[in-house]
């Protein structure tokens, strides 16, 4: 005959594995759910994607002096985040000093950190990166579900995510224009 201290011990044992076990896979849920998922494809220069064969991701500093559009089609079938992509295909980004790269300031060196960004509401105006940049000069970032319209993305680059078939713009807008992206 079994003693009841010995079930007891037996049931403690047993809920504490049956907790640990709850523990693990809740941690491993979470850490799956944390990861930033990196392209696992290719990525297209000069072609936007067509269908849902991948992320188009585009950069348009058009609007800066030496600005130009670029516009790639990162192959794959699963979800990117658009930090990881911007790395995937070389371009660099850098924030402000006081919001990290959740304000983008600078796409690939523009605007000049030493040259006035051409605005003609501030001729004067070079960006500096402390804080928010001017609302006349500035970087935004757009999303575009498959089929949809472009809005602005409600996250910021490092945990914002696409899946095939959508896109993804950073747009610098100089004086009120581009307004947004071009279709």
């Amino acid at each position: 005959m079994t003693s009841p201290h010995r079930i007891l011990t037996l049931l403690a044992a047993g809920t504490l594995a049956l907790g640990l076990s709850a523990c693990a896979s809740t941690g491993s849920a979470q850490r799956a759910e944390t990861e930033s998922p990196t392209p696992a494809g290719t990525a297209e220069a000069d072609a936007a994607c067509t269908g849902s064969e991948g992320v188009t991701l585009t950069v348009d500093s058009s609007a800066l002096k030496g600005g130009s559009s670029e516009t790639w089609c990162i192959i794959g079938t699963g979800s990117v985040t658009i930090s990881n992509a911007l790395n995937f295909v070389g371009v660099s980004i850098e924030g402000t000093k006081q919001y990290g790269d959740q304000v983008v300031c600078r796409v690939n060196g523009l605007p000049s950190a030493s040259e006035p960004v051409g605005s003609a509401q501030d001729p004067a105006y070079i960006e500096k990166c402390d804080a928010m940049p001017a609302a006349f000069a500035y970087w935004a970032l757009w999303t575009k579900p498959a089929g949809g319209a472009w809005d602005y993305a409600q996250e910021g680059l490092s945990t914002l995510t696409a899946q095939p078939g959508e896109s993804v713009e950073l747009l610098f807008t100089l004086d009120g224009a581009p307004a947004a992206p071009a279709a």
